[in-house]
């Protein structure tokens, strides 16, 4: 049987995505019939697909309302789906805010709010702190996203500004039941990072937000600068009463899905080896320290044996310097492209779990052998290219890019790179 890399990349990541489709992952956490309603809440990519899994496994009466993602709805029949802005908020989303607010504050103590979390939440669930505009939030949020901000360091700094998240949410249902499903879209699954945590406690503080601003050199709105050092951006903390009883729980994961990336290697007859599903840093730098290990697999056998397949997921980041369409994890493979010169039986994927990498309706890119020779008879330059974050114009022009549409669901980037060939005699 021959031996297709191109294939096995794309069946590890459909493999990753599809572990973490609600429609698996919602079932086994639905909550106990309340005595009063069931009102359902949501925010993220995932949120959509979220509410049609409960609809889905839910007999009893129910209402509600989601926001997600323009082009990532689900028809629901009893919970209301509304499509706003990522990743800068728009009127939309405000829209979609204040109603989700109005609605956490109407539920009464025999009530469960289930709120339906995943990544994206932070900008599609845009209800600014008081005081604060939404053209001061957008602001602030384009500035975070080329700063190169870790998501930890953005998210910090967009519960402040909130209304909403920092445990909000949560405390303006109180008393009644509030039960929180969570796909994780951040490193090392803290919660309160996942769209910024509307349900979740949050020990960060105002200062800690003014530290990552100043670190970035920010420039804030007077209105945003005025509610961190007041301190009226404050968030809900862990020994706040309202929060108490938060039913909290994850439900799919960077983890799960490089797990599921991984049995299909072995399906394959490829050795596999999880490097780690928290990686951050600049997505460059990451490209390259990865070509590098891969180097010393390829030619030396350390760590591991060649033929292998090396897996990883996180969140790196891109600080903007360019005039490119920017991706991180584009960037991060042009880098790894760079690094590795063309070396032979190398070939890896790098993409977004959610389907979008950046700004872009592409996930991601896949990197060959030859990919720098095509782009040399191309007439296209890598060093280049990179340098001006384009690292979805050069996989583009080459035919390289990964498309996977809306895929409703996102637990982040995937990596995959196979090293050599099976033995397939």
């Amino acid at each position: 049987m021959s031996f297709d890399p191109r294939a096995l990349l794309r069946q590890m990541f459909d493999a990753a995505i599809e572990a973490a489709q609600p429609s698996h992952c919602i079932p086994p956490h639905l909550p106990k019939t309340p005595k009063g309603r069931l009102i359902v809440l949501g925010a993220g990519k995932a949120s959509a697909a979220m509410a049609r899994a409960v609809e889905d496994h839910w007999s009893g009466e129910m209402s509600g309302l989601v926001v997600t993602r323009y082009g990532y709805a689900v028809p629901c029949e009893r919970i209301e789906i509304v499509e706003a802005s990522h990743p800068v908020p728009d009127a939309a989303g405000l829209a979609a805010a204040k109603r989700i607010r109005d609605i956490a504050v109407a539920a009464g103590p025999g009530d469960t709010v289930l709120c339906l979390i995943s990544g994206g939440g932070s900008s599609l669930l845009a209800l600014p702190a008081e005081g604060i505009t939404l053209e001061d939030k957008q602001a602030v949020n384009r500035a975070l996203l080329k700063s190169g901000a870790t998501i930890s360091e953005m998210n910090c700094v967009r519960r402040h500004l909130s209304d909403i998240k920092g445990g909000r949410l949560a405390a303006l249902a109180y008393p009644a039941k509030v039960v929180t499903l969570l796909i994780s879209d951040v490193p090392g699954d803290v919660e309160a990072d996942i769209a910024s945590g509307p349900t979740v406690a949050d020990v960060t503080t105002c200062a800690d937000a003014l530290a990552i601003v100043t670190r970035y050199g920010i420039d804030l709105p007077a209105a945003v600068r005025d509610t961190l050092e007041s301190g009226r951006g404050e968030t809900v903390k862990p020994a706040d009463p309202r929060i108490a009883g938060v039913e909290t729980h994850l439900i799919a994961t960077p983890q799960m899905a490089l797990e599921a990336a991984a049995a299909v290697a072995r399906e394959a007859g490829m050795p596999v080896h999880i490097l780690g599903d928290s990686i951050e840093g600049e997505a460059g730098d990451v490209g390259t320290v990865l070509a590098g290990i891969v180097k010393q697999v390829a030619k030396r056998g350390q760590p591991f044996k060649a033929p292998c397949v090396l897996l990883s997921g996180g969140e790196t980041t891109v600080t903007a310097r360019g005039h490119g369409r920017g991706g991180r994890n584009v960037e991060f493979l042009l880098s790894f492209g760079v690094t590795l010169d063309g070396l032979a039986d190398i070939w890896a994927l790098a993409g977004d779990t959610d389907g979008v990498d950046g700004i872009e309706e592409t996930a991601g890119a896949i990197l060959t052998p030859d990919t720098l020779a095509r782009a040399s008879a191309a007439g296209i330059k890598p060093r280049q290219a990179l340098a001006d974050n384009d690292g979805h114009g050069f996989f583009g022009a080459l035919g390289d890019a990964v498309v996977t549409g809306p895929t409703l669901t996102n637990v982040n980037d995937f990596r995959a790179v196979i090293i050599g060939r099976p033995d397939t005699k």
